[in-house]
């Protein structure tokens, strides 16, 4: 017959670590391929007005922006002052610098999707319209002539 032995210690099994890599590269792979990265930083401080007829782009892809806004606190506005200023990509720019930026923006896309490229304008919402007149002056010289002007849905008074 069989012998019993006496009651032994019993230990608590230990954790299996084989599935945690698995599961920690697939969170990895997960968010790299939602995840979007930031075109450019943002050095002018932008609070975009309210509209009522807004409308969603559908690509956002053929969007170039131009940021017009006072300079950030601290170093920005000691360099550049607090008047409202015009950033492309990452670097404060004057109105002249519109027509380069056009069209190192066009020479950036494809030839077939040249034609569709919009130039927005993200202006805060204290920001001159003189200013904001003269980038858009400047825009149709330079052949950018779909221009959208980016705000936030607001409500009808």
């Amino acid at each position: 017959m069989a012998k019993f032995t006496g009651k032994k210690k019993k230990e608590t099994p230990g954790l299996n670590m084989g599935s945690m890599s698995d599961i920690i590269f697939m969170l990895l792979f997960f968010f790299m391929t939602i995840t979007t990265m930031r075109e450019s930083s943002l050095y002018v401080t932008i609070k975009v007005p309210k509209a009522t007829e807004v409308i969603k782009l559908e690509k956002k892809s053929l969007v170039s922006y131009i940021n017009i806004g006072t300079p950030m606190a601290g170093d920005m506005q000691k360099k550049y002052g607090t008047d409202s200023r015009i950033q492309l990509n990452d670097q404060i720019s004057e109105v002249s610098d519109i027509p380069l930026y056009v069209e190192s923006e066009l020479q950036a896309r494809d030839e077939v999707d040249r034609p569709f490229v919009t130039m927005a304008i993200k202006a805060d919402k204290d920001t001159k319209m003189g200013l904001v007149s003269d980038v858009k002056q400047e825009l149709r010289n330079s052949g950018a002539f779909k221009i959208f002007y980016n705000a936030a849905k607001g409500e009808r008074k």
